[in-house]
């Protein structure tokens, strides 16, 4: 019996000690550097193109006040952050976020400005900083309507020459007839200039979910765009639709996880692009099973291998990706944690197979969140998130090198 009662022991012990040695793998794996944001920080977004990495987030001041800011990263530390613009009449939602982009030395970014008294109606204005120039050109308009109604969700990426490629959700035709009749969501595409001019204005599609963010990336073909799509019976899985030659495909699923659902997820795909090698990752609940979902594509986006499940159970979503090479991808997405929630990341190889899990942070779990945010600078993978403690909200940022996945 004693012997027993040893053993026991001393498989405890192991396992235990194995336990330790994992999380203090995974605690020095992780690297926390002091971020740029000041007090009441929240929905950052992190930019890098290889040459330039840039955060934007937003300060709020007083209850109605809001100022979006930005800095750079250089050499592990961030530099002296700058104010874009203020404004007490935007729209700051936890999902709905700002963002910044940087090419060839001209900066775009974007808030969402309220045109009514109507809770989801409020516009995209464009911000530029053309290369050499001392002061933000602000409120430039993206979409031409000017109905009250939704139009948010962008996601932009450096394009031609200086130039930007931005789509998002449009929600124009939602506005009410006379009949009572409402129309549907539509996703849109555009060019814009260094200086903030729009062109080539185009529909993506004519029915899409109303709040789920867009993604966008520029394969060796041309732009594609992905998005959660919306069938006519509330099937809501993820379409891409793809630029060649001058010409838009039509929109197609990704993969038919069938998920039926009659309400907005918050819950939108990214994607990520080396020539024509995408990787793109996206959360379902589909069979009521919850789901961080990644598929690889060898020829920008026209056909795509089976998908590989990410996460381990509980996931929430909230996902981002990063394509290391032709075959091996780093997801990160939340997942749920008793009371709260964990960010994770892992590192999978086209086969399959994957890395140890990294928990890079511990979270709240609530929307105040919002959507952790990863980019790759250099042989480093950073990210960015909103921790939120006795109600306020800063925002929080860690590497990790790419040879500790």
């Amino acid at each position: 019996m004693k012997s027993y009662t040893i053993c026991g022991l001393i498989v405890l012990i192991v396992f235990l000690t194995s336990c330790a040695e994992t999380l203090k793998k995974e605690v020095e794996a992780v690297n926390y550097i002091d971020s740029p944001a000041g007090d009441v920080s929240s929905l950052p977004y992190l930019f890098s193109n290889g040459e330039n990495t840039l955060m934007s987030w937003v300060e709020h001041h007083e209850d109605t006040l809001a100022s979006l800011y930005y800095a750079e990263l250089k050499d592990v530390e961030w530099q002296t952050s700058h104010k874009i613009l203020q404004g007490d009449d935007w729209f700051v939602n936890w999902a709905d976020f700002p963002m910044i982009v940087e090419n060839r030395g001209n900066l775009l970014s974007h808030v969402l400005k309220k045109s009514s008294e109507g809770t989801y109606s409020y516009d995209v204005k464009l911000n530029v900083l053309p290369k050499g120039s001392e002061n933000w050109m602000t409120d430039l308009p993206l979409h031409t309507d000017d109905t009250p109604t939704e139009h948010g969700f962008v996601s932009a990426v450096p394009y031609k020459g200086g130039s930007f490629f931005i789509t998002w959700l449009d929600g124009r035709n939602t506005e009410e007839k006379e009949d009572g009749s409402r129309g549907a969501m539509t996703v849109r595409a555009a060019e814009v200039s260094a200086k903030g001019e729009v062109s080539k204005d185009t529909v993506l599609d004519v029915r899409t979910c109303d709040c789920c963010q867009t993604t966008t990336t520029i394969t060796a073909n041309g732009p594609v765009v992905i998005y959660r799509d919306r069938s006519e019976e509330e099937i809501r899985d993820m379409s891409i639709v793809r630029l060649v030659e001058g010409k838009w495909t039509a929109p197609k699923t990704i993969y038919s996880d069938n998920w039926l659902i009659k309400g907005c997820p918050v819950n939108g795909p990214k994607a990520s692009s080396i020539g024509n090698n995408l990787a793109v990752a996206w959360f379902t609940a589909a069979g009521d099973l919850p789901k961080v979902n990644l598929v690889f594509s060898n020829d920008g986006g026209e056909h795509f291998d089976s998908p590989i499940r990410v996460d381990e159970a509980d996931a929430l979503g909230r996902v981002d990706v990063l394509l290391l090479d032709a075959d091996t991808a780093i997801v990160s997405w939340m997942e749920a944690k008793d009371s709260g929630a964990q960010l994770k990341a892992v590192k999978i190889i086209r086969s399959g197979k994957k890395s140890d899990y990294k928990i890079i942070a511990e979270l709240d779990g609530s929307r105040k969140t919002g959507f952790p945010q990863m980019e790759l600078v250099g042989n480093s993978v950073y990210f960015a998130w909103t921790d939120v403690a006795k109600g306020v909200s800063n925002i929080k940022i860690a590497y990790v090198p790419v040879g500790q996945f």
